[in-house]
């Protein structure tokens, strides 16, 4: 199958993108063919770690004396992250010793802290994406006098792009990562998010940690470590929409304790069964939570408004008008029991919902009913 970037779309007609592994990877491939042709290119047909055959246009091809160098603007399609843009550049020198050396230049992250599954010191090039440059390079390597090469992978801004990712927290230092498994990047799945969950999940793991905190973002994290400041940094991870992703990386390293910190809009879609709460992959269920005010007591009227509301926010302000209590806990413990059989069972699930100012305004646990006998 070959495919362009343009030509690229997910079933609800969104144009997908490529992982800064898959330009990588193309651009490492493209360098190699200036060398040995001694001329440039304006596009390269790499083959992605999915399999597919994706024809990558080239932003900079330049030869010199002992290498050549090649460039992809990386097209992060229609759910660009920070590294959407990104100018992704391969610089190759052959030699004839039969290995293929890669590493990172400026903007790609060295790893400092061990439990990402990556050597402390090296780059924060993942296998998946190596694995997929070194092919790339053999390929066209096969029919030529060469036998071996190094390959530097850089990104000039990257250190800036960083500061917008969990890098730093993590002990990748300096720059980005360059990811990706599939070599896609669909719509509303952001990988290079993803990927940051899984790496903090493991992280936490690696330093013995137990417990782990997810939380929707910055202001969420900040309220939930001033909830729970007898837990080391490491355990507060933004898993932002993707609750489903943290709590499956929860499993897999045998967390037995899931605290979840949000506010109401967020926890909302969690009652309702969504485990990716991104705006345009799921809307607030304003019904549910009218059905819950019916069950709390609360008057017709206040019902009706509920099921029309706008937002979770409007609901949250209709009870404090007309001063209903038991919405916030009735939802925790919707949210409790939902995340609860998402994890089969397998964890604790601490809930605390805050408001926007930080205040606690309920809470639930749900207990563990079955042990880690075996990593799911």
């Amino acid at each position: 199958m070959h495919a362009t970037s343009a030509e690229q779309k997910d079933r609800k007609g969104l144009r997908t993108g490529f992982t800064t592994g898959a330009c990588a990877a193309a651009a490492a491939k493209a360098a190699v063919r200036v060398y040995l042709q001694k001329q440039t290119l304006t596009e390269i047909i790499s083959i992605i770690p999915n399999g597919m055959a994706v024809t990558f246009q080239l932003y900079r091809c330049e030869l010199a004396a002992d290498y050549a160098e090649c460039s992809i603007i990386k097209d992060g399609g229609d759910d660009p992250d920070c590294t959407h843009g990104a100018e992704i550049i391969a610089r190759v020198y052959l030699n004839q010793d039969e290995s293929i050396a890669i590493r990172g230049g400026v903007g790609v992250a060295t790893v400092t802290k061990p439990g990402l599954g990556l050597e402390v010191g090296t780059s924060a090039i993942n296998p998946v994406p190596r694995q997929n440059i070194a092919a790339m390079v053999k390929v066209e390597l096969e029919a030529a006098a060469y036998s071996g090469a190094t390959v530097i992978i850089s990104v000039p801004d990257g250190e800036e792009r960083a500061k917008q990712t969990l890098n730093t927290r993590l002990g990748l230092l300096g720059g980005i990562s360059i990811l990706g498994t599939t070599g896609v990047v669909l719509p509303y799945s952001t990988s290079a998010f993803i990927a940051s969950i899984t790496q903090a999940i493991g992280l936490a793991a690696y330093q013995g940690c137990q417990e782990t905190v997810f939380t929707t973002g910055g202001r969420s994290e900040s309220y939930a470590m001033k909830l729970l400041p007898h837990l080391p940094e490491a355990t507060f991870i933004q898993v932002g929409d993707y609750i489903g992703i943290g709590l499956r990386n929860a499993m897999k390293h045998s967390m037995h304790t899931v605290h979840i910190v949000g506010m109401m809009g967020k926890f909302t879609k969690m009652a309702d069964g969504r485990m990716m709460t991104h705006a345009s992959a799921s809307a607030v269920n304003v019904v549910m939570l009218s059905h819950l005010l019916k069950e709390l007591g609360a008057p017709e009227s206040v019902v009706a408004e509920a099921a029309v509301a706008n937002t979770a926010r409007h609901v949250l302000e209709l009870c404090q008008a007309n001063g209903i209590e038991g919405l916030y806990e009735a939802l925790c413990c919707k949210v409790a029991e939902t995340c609860h059989r998402f994890a089969r069972g397998h964890l604790n699930i601490e809930i605390t919902m805050v408001d926007f100012d930080g205040t606690t305004l309920g809470g639930y646990s749900k207990k563990a009913s079955l042990t880690h006998e075996a990593k799911p």
